[in-house]
C-alpha cells in the first residue's frame, strides 16, 4: 500500500516525498488527500505570537456567601456559625409530619449543608431525623 500511495509533492524548497490518495472525478478537479510533503527545516527567524491566556474568574460558591453572612439559617441569630452536613438529601427521610425544622429547611433549600449557630447545631445532633426506608 505504501508503494502504491507514494508520491512527490512540489514545495518551495524542492520536491518532497509524501503519501497521496487521489480520487478522479469527471468534469471536476481531482480530490487529493496528502500526508507529508512538508519541509521539516527550522526557521530561525520565526516569531511566536501566542496570546497571553485570559484569566478565568470563577464566582465564589454559594456556601461561601452563606458562611460570610454569619447568621444561623434556623434561628437567624448573628453569631459564630458552624456547618451541618448530611451525606445525601435522601438521608433526611420522606417529607411529612414528624420532620424536625432543620430537615424541612434543608429539603426545601435542596442543600446538603446548613449554616447554623452552635446551639442549633447541638440541637440537631441531639434530635436526629428518623430515616424512612
Amino acid at each position: 500500500m505504501a508503494a502504491r500511495l507514494k508520491a512527490k509533492a512540489v514545495t518551495e524548497s524542492g520536491p518532497r516525498a509524501c503519501f497521496e490518495a487521489r480520487k478522479e472525478r469527471k468534469g471536476k478537479k481531482d480530490l487529493i488527500a496528502r500526508f507529508g510533503g512538508i519541509p521539516l527545516r527550522q526557521d530561525k527567524r520565526a516569531v511566536i505570537n501566542d496570546p497571553a491566556p485570559v484569566p478565568v474568574r470563577t464566582p465564589p460558591r454559594e456556601l461561601i456567601y452563606r458562611l460570610r453572612r454569619r447568621r444561623c439559617e434556623l434561628c437567624e441569630h448573628g453569631t459564630t456559625v458552624a456547618v451541618h452536613q448530611v451525606t445525601k438529601l435522601a438521608d433526611l427521610g420522606a417529607q411529612g409530619t414528624g420532620q424536625p425544622a432543620w430537615a424541612v429547611l434543608m429539603a426545601r433549600m435542596r442543600r446538603k449543608t446548613l449554616v447554623v449557630c452552635q446551639e442549633c447545631h447541638e440541637q440537631i445532633h441531639a434530635n436526629p431525623v428518623a430515616r424512612a426506608a
